[in-house]
């Protein structure tokens, strides 16, 4: 479970649940089936509209990924496996890696491993993995898209929601007493509108994003991992390599664990 998400939306929900106590409106004023309607129904729409109905089907699966931890192989542990590895080449070749491929689970390292042992080139090798991560980005960004999208569509639906309870409320300028009500009523859209695509949508957006982009990293990290074991150089030459992609405050630590190994 991502902890962060779920802290995320709950201090944003008490936050502006309390702000709104404290400012002396009713939370049950929320309880606005009409504004919930136009809000998550109009979106809902709105993203039926602008994407396709093979996309909008992955959404329950891209809202589960935001609530999900992020399972990837640490960075430390990768630059250990591939000086391992690369140790092993050295020795006894390639074809020595061919019973270590079957135990790999990350698809990504196990096809691009299988590559060199077949013997391609590294062009080949390297355009391949290249290609393959190149596509997972734009499927990714086409994912965060539908909730930017949703974060866009949102507010707007809001004044729209304003506007339609606006015109309720002019059509009962007679009743005084309701008048008030009406009134506060429209603006409960214009605050789900603008809660949903500034604190929900446009968030998990950027979420997908980050995720995607640690999940790029690491890939990319395989890739000069494989492409180091295919070239034959170094298990020393190969942990320098590797080590660019750890962050230098961190870098200082896994040296000195790797040195007391």
């Amino acid at each position: 479970m991502e902890k962060s998400t779920i802290i995320g939306i709950i201090l944003a929900v008490v936050s502006v649940g309390v702000g709104m106590v404290l400012k002396g409106a009713s939370l049950v004023a929320l309880a606005n089936p009409a504004a919930i309607l136009i809000i998550f129904g109009g979106t809902a729409a709105a993203l039926f509209i602008g994407f396709s109905l093979e996309e909008m089907k992955k959404f329950p699966m891209l809202l589960k990924m935001v609530f999900s931890e992020q399972k990837l192989i640490s960075k430390p542990d990768l630059v250990n496996m591939f000086v391992e590895w690369v140790s092993i080449t050295r020795r006894e070749g390639l074809l020595a890696l061919e019973s270590k491929v079957e135990e790999i689970e990350n698809a990504f390292l196990r096809n691009g491993l299988r590559l060199i042992i077949d013997g391609n080139d590294e062009d080949f090798v390297r355009d391949v993995l290249l290609e393959d991560i190149s596509t997972m980005e734009e499927r990714h960004r086409n994912g965060a898209l539908i909730f930017t999208q949703a974060g866009t569509y949102a507010p707007t639906l809001g004044v729209l929601g304003a506007v339609v309870g606006l015109i309720a409320a002019l059509g009962n300028l007679n009743e005084i007493e309701a008048l008030g009500h009406l009134i506060s009523a429209a603006f409960v859209a214009t605050l789900l509108g603008i809660f949903t695509g500034y604190v929900l949508w446009h968030p998990i957006a950027n979420k997908l994003k980050q995720k995607s982009k640690k999940e790029v990293e690491i890939k990319m990290m395989m890739v000069e991992g494989i492409l180091s074991i295919q070239s034959g150089i170094s298990a020393v030459a190969v942990r320098q390599k590797l080590m660019v992609f750890i962050p230098t405050s961190k870098r200082d630590t896994e040296t000195a664990a790797n040195e007391g190994v």
